[in-house]
Protein backbone atom coordinates (compact mmCIF):
# COMPACT_ATOMS: atom_id res chain seq x y z
CA UNK A 1 0.00 0.00 0.00
CA UNK A 2 1.19 3.43 -0.92
CA UNK A 3 1.02 6.07 1.96
CA UNK A 4 0.64 9.68 0.60
CA UNK A 5 1.28 12.90 2.55
CA UNK A 6 -1.83 14.93 2.13
CA UNK A 7 -4.11 15.10 -1.55
CA UNK A 8 -0.91 17.27 -2.79
CA UNK A 9 1.55 14.10 -2.59
CA UNK A 10 -0.70 12.26 -4.82
CA UNK A 11 0.91 11.38 -8.76
CA UNK A 12 -0.47 10.35 -12.26
CA UNK A 13 0.79 6.77 -10.88
CA UNK A 14 -1.77 6.73 -7.54
CA UNK A 15 -4.32 6.21 -10.39
CA UNK A 16 -6.68 5.46 -11.68
CA UNK A 17 -8.64 5.67 -8.20
CA UNK A 18 -11.94 5.22 -6.48
CA UNK A 19 -11.27 7.25 -3.53
CA UNK A 20 -13.68 7.15 0.17
CA UNK A 21 -13.50 9.66 2.64
CA UNK A 22 -13.05 9.21 6.30
CA UNK A 23 -11.58 9.10 9.56
CA UNK A 24 -11.51 5.69 9.30
CA UNK A 25 -11.23 5.27 13.74
CA UNK A 26 -11.62 1.75 14.97
CA UNK A 27 -11.51 0.27 11.13
CA UNK A 28 -14.70 -1.18 12.55
CA UNK A 29 -17.16 -4.13 10.74
CA UNK A 30 -18.91 -0.44 9.06
CA UNK A 31 -15.26 0.30 7.76
CA UNK A 32 -14.50 -3.37 6.78
CA UNK A 33 -18.40 -3.26 4.49
CA UNK A 34 -17.57 -0.32 3.20
CA UNK A 35 -13.90 -1.09 2.07
CA UNK A 36 -14.70 -4.24 0.82
CA UNK A 37 -17.03 -2.31 -1.43
CA UNK A 38 -14.24 -0.03 -2.30
CA UNK A 39 -12.37 -2.85 -3.37
CA UNK A 40 -15.18 -3.93 -5.44
CA UNK A 41 -16.10 -1.04 -7.00
CA UNK A 42 -12.68 -0.38 -8.03
CA UNK A 43 -11.39 -3.47 -9.68
CA UNK A 44 -14.81 -2.95 -11.55
CA UNK A 45 -13.44 0.24 -12.69
CA UNK A 46 -9.98 -0.88 -13.04
CA UNK A 47 -8.98 1.59 -10.96
CA UNK A 48 -7.06 1.52 -7.30
CA UNK A 49 -8.81 1.57 -3.82
CA UNK A 50 -7.91 4.59 -2.36
CA UNK A 51 -8.89 5.68 1.36
CA UNK A 52 -8.76 9.49 2.00
CA UNK A 53 -8.37 10.06 6.02
CA UNK A 54 -6.56 12.13 8.45
CA UNK A 55 -3.38 12.83 10.26
CA UNK A 56 -5.35 13.39 14.03
CA UNK A 57 -9.44 13.43 14.18
CA UNK A 58 -10.84 16.41 12.79
CA UNK A 59 -12.95 17.24 16.10
CA UNK A 60 -9.75 18.42 17.60
CA UNK A 61 -10.07 21.57 15.01
CA UNK A 62 -13.97 21.49 15.05
CA UNK A 63 -14.96 21.35 18.74
CA UNK A 64 -11.50 21.66 20.44
CA UNK A 65 -11.68 18.54 21.51
CA UNK A 66 -10.92 14.60 20.25
CA UNK A 67 -12.43 11.83 21.08
CA UNK A 68 -9.76 8.47 22.41
CA UNK A 69 -8.77 6.68 19.43
CA UNK A 70 -10.24 2.88 19.15
CA UNK A 71 -6.71 1.75 17.08
CA UNK A 72 -3.62 4.01 16.76
CA UNK A 73 -2.07 5.47 13.37
CA UNK A 74 0.33 2.38 12.61
CA UNK A 75 -2.67 0.03 13.05
CA UNK A 76 -5.10 1.83 11.84
CA UNK A 77 -2.71 1.86 8.52
CA UNK A 78 -2.14 -2.10 8.86
CA UNK A 79 -5.65 -2.48 8.37
CA UNK A 80 -5.97 -0.43 6.09
CA UNK A 81 -3.74 -2.22 4.05
CA UNK A 82 -5.30 -5.40 5.14
CA UNK A 83 -8.68 -4.87 3.93
CA UNK A 84 -7.13 -4.03 0.00
CA UNK A 85 -6.63 -0.48 -0.08
CA UNK A 86 -3.69 0.24 -2.61
CA UNK A 87 -3.67 3.87 -1.70
CA UNK A 88 -3.97 5.80 1.54
CA UNK A 89 -3.90 9.52 1.75
CA UNK A 90 -2.99 11.37 5.38
CA UNK A 91 -4.47 14.30 4.60
CA UNK A 92 -3.37 17.50 8.14
CA UNK A 93 -6.84 18.58 9.12
CA UNK A 94 -6.43 22.04 10.29
CA UNK A 95 -8.92 25.36 9.70
CA UNK A 96 -7.62 25.94 6.38
CA UNK A 97 -8.44 22.54 5.06
CA UNK A 98 -11.88 22.90 7.40
CA UNK A 99 -13.01 25.72 5.81
CA UNK A 100 -12.30 24.40 2.64
CA UNK A 101 -15.23 23.84 0.17
CA UNK A 102 -15.32 20.03 -1.08
CA UNK A 103 -15.53 21.38 -4.73
CA UNK A 104 -12.07 22.70 -4.34
CA UNK A 105 -10.44 19.83 -2.16
CA UNK A 106 -11.86 17.39 -5.48
CA UNK A 107 -10.17 20.06 -8.19
CA UNK A 108 -7.03 19.55 -5.95
CA UNK A 109 -6.95 15.62 -6.61
CA UNK A 110 -7.79 15.91 -10.22
CA UNK A 111 -4.85 18.38 -10.62
CA UNK A 112 -3.12 15.30 -9.79
CA UNK A 113 -4.61 12.09 -10.05
CA UNK A 114 -7.25 10.56 -12.14
CA UNK A 115 -10.52 10.17 -9.95
CA UNK A 116 -12.44 7.44 -11.58
CA UNK A 117 -14.84 8.15 -8.62
CA UNK A 118 -16.05 8.41 -4.76
CA UNK A 119 -17.96 5.87 -2.74
CA UNK A 120 -20.03 7.01 -0.16
CA UNK A 121 -23.17 6.20 2.13
CA UNK A 122 -26.08 8.58 1.79
CA UNK A 123 -25.60 9.91 4.99
CA UNK A 124 -21.85 10.77 4.56
CA UNK A 125 -20.55 14.56 3.60
CA UNK A 126 -17.19 16.44 3.66
CA UNK A 127 -15.90 19.57 2.84
CA UNK A 128 -16.93 22.69 4.16
CA UNK A 129 -19.77 22.81 6.22
CA UNK A 130 -20.46 19.23 5.04
CA UNK A 131 -21.72 20.57 1.74
CA UNK A 132 -20.08 17.58 -0.20
CA UNK A 133 -23.08 15.26 -0.29
CA UNK A 134 -23.52 12.33 -2.47
CA UNK A 135 -26.01 14.83 -4.35
CA UNK A 136 -23.80 17.57 -5.11
CA UNK A 137 -20.55 15.48 -5.67
CA UNK A 138 -22.91 13.40 -8.31
CA UNK A 139 -23.48 16.90 -9.83
CA UNK A 140 -19.87 17.74 -9.77
CA UNK A 141 -18.71 14.38 -10.83
CA UNK A 142 -21.23 14.69 -14.17
CA UNK A 143 -19.06 17.81 -15.10
CA UNK A 144 -15.67 16.68 -14.24
CA UNK A 145 -16.09 13.27 -15.25
CA UNK A 146 -16.21 10.83 -12.19
CA UNK A 147 -18.90 8.66 -10.69
CA UNK A 148 -20.49 8.71 -7.23
CA UNK A 149 -21.04 5.62 -6.06
CA UNK A 150 -23.66 5.50 -3.05
CA UNK A 151 -24.03 2.06 -0.65
CA UNK A 152 -26.52 1.96 1.81
CA UNK A 153 -24.91 1.63 5.26
CA UNK A 154 -23.58 -0.95 7.14
CA UNK A 155 -26.05 -2.07 10.11
CA UNK A 156 -26.71 -4.61 13.22
CA UNK A 157 -30.27 -4.83 14.57
CA UNK A 158 -30.97 -2.32 12.28
CA UNK A 159 -28.76 0.61 13.89
CA UNK A 160 -25.65 1.75 11.88
CA UNK A 161 -22.40 0.55 13.26
CA UNK A 162 -20.42 3.73 14.62
CA UNK A 163 -17.52 4.95 16.37
CA UNK A 164 -18.97 6.62 19.12
CA UNK A 165 -21.30 3.64 20.10
CA UNK A 166 -17.71 1.64 20.61
CA UNK A 167 -16.32 3.88 22.71
CA UNK A 168 -19.20 3.90 24.57
CA UNK A 169 -19.37 0.08 24.89
CA UNK A 170 -15.44 0.67 26.10
CA UNK A 171 -16.00 2.95 28.79
CA UNK A 172 -19.25 1.39 30.32
CA UNK A 173 -16.68 -2.01 31.09
CA UNK A 174 -18.37 -3.68 28.13
CA UNK A 175 -15.82 -4.98 26.14
CA UNK A 176 -18.51 -7.70 25.03
CA UNK A 177 -20.71 -5.39 22.89
CA UNK A 178 -17.58 -3.21 21.94
CA UNK A 179 -16.28 -6.52 19.96
CA UNK A 180 -19.26 -7.06 18.90
CA UNK A 181 -19.52 -3.61 16.29
CA UNK A 182 -15.53 -4.19 15.57
CA UNK A 183 -15.67 -7.92 14.57
CA UNK A 184 -12.78 -8.12 17.03
CA UNK A 185 -11.76 -7.95 20.36
CA UNK A 186 -11.16 -4.60 22.26
CA UNK A 187 -7.28 -4.13 21.63
CA UNK A 188 -4.84 -1.44 22.72
CA UNK A 189 -1.72 -0.85 21.42
CA UNK A 190 1.43 0.92 22.89
CA UNK A 191 4.88 0.59 23.99
CA UNK A 192 6.32 -2.29 26.98
CA UNK A 193 9.39 -0.60 27.96
CA UNK A 194 11.20 -0.70 31.50
CA UNK A 195 7.76 -2.54 32.90
CA UNK A 196 5.53 0.30 31.81
CA UNK A 197 2.56 0.38 29.19
CA UNK A 198 2.23 3.27 27.39
CA UNK A 199 0.41 4.31 24.25
CA UNK A 200 1.38 7.35 21.22
CA UNK A 201 -2.40 8.80 21.73
CA UNK A 202 -4.86 9.03 24.28
CA UNK A 203 -7.15 5.36 23.68
CA UNK A 204 -10.59 4.46 24.38
CA UNK A 205 -10.12 2.46 27.78
CA UNK A 206 -12.08 0.60 29.70
CA UNK A 207 -13.33 1.19 33.64
CA UNK A 208 -10.52 0.49 36.59
CA UNK A 209 -9.94 -3.00 37.28
CA UNK A 210 -8.44 -6.49 36.01
CA UNK A 211 -9.28 -7.57 32.97
CA UNK A 212 -7.88 -10.80 31.21
CA UNK A 213 -6.46 -10.92 27.44
CA UNK A 214 -3.64 -11.97 25.20
CA UNK A 215 -0.51 -10.06 24.22
CA UNK A 216 -0.24 -12.12 21.20
CA UNK A 217 -0.63 -15.78 22.40
CA UNK A 218 0.07 -15.48 25.93
CA UNK A 219 -2.58 -15.09 28.26
CA UNK A 220 -2.09 -11.70 30.63
CA UNK A 221 -4.16 -9.99 33.47
CA UNK A 222 -4.20 -6.34 32.56
CA UNK A 223 -4.90 -4.30 35.26
CA UNK A 224 -6.20 -0.72 34.47
CA UNK A 225 -6.52 1.99 37.16
CA UNK A 226 -7.05 6.00 35.95
CA UNK A 227 -7.10 5.39 32.32
CA UNK A 228 -3.96 3.65 31.86
CA UNK A 229 -2.29 0.34 32.18
CA UNK A 230 -0.64 -0.06 35.05
CA UNK A 231 0.23 -3.58 34.84
CA UNK A 232 0.52 -6.89 32.76
CA UNK A 233 0.76 -10.19 34.51
CA UNK A 234 3.14 -11.90 33.46
CA UNK A 235 5.31 -9.54 32.19
CA UNK A 236 6.55 -9.51 28.22
CA UNK A 237 9.77 -10.53 27.67
CA UNK A 238 10.64 -8.01 25.58
CA UNK A 239 10.54 -4.63 24.69
CA UNK A 240 8.79 -3.12 22.06
CA UNK A 241 5.30 -2.16 20.63
CA UNK A 242 2.63 -4.88 21.93
CA UNK A 243 -0.64 -5.42 21.29
CA UNK A 244 -2.74 -6.14 24.54
CA UNK A 245 -6.64 -8.01 23.69
CA UNK A 246 -8.67 -7.49 26.24
CA UNK A 247 -11.23 -10.91 26.86
CA UNK A 248 -14.89 -9.77 26.71
CA UNK A 249 -16.52 -9.98 29.92
CA UNK A 250 -13.40 -9.95 31.63
CA UNK A 251 -13.88 -7.04 34.17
Amino acid sequence: MDVVAGVDGLQPGHGPMLAVVGVFDGLHLGHAYLLDHLVREAARRHARPCAITFDHHPDEILTGSAPPLLVDPDERLERLADAGVAVTVIQHFDDVVRHLSYDVFIDRILARVRLAGLLMTPDAAFGFERRGTPETLTLLGRDKGFDVVVVPPFTIDGRPVSSSEIRSAIAAGDPDGAARLLGRPVSLSGRWVDGEFSTAAPMAIPPDGSYGGLVGDAPVVAEIWGGRVVSLEPRPSASGRVTLELSAGSR
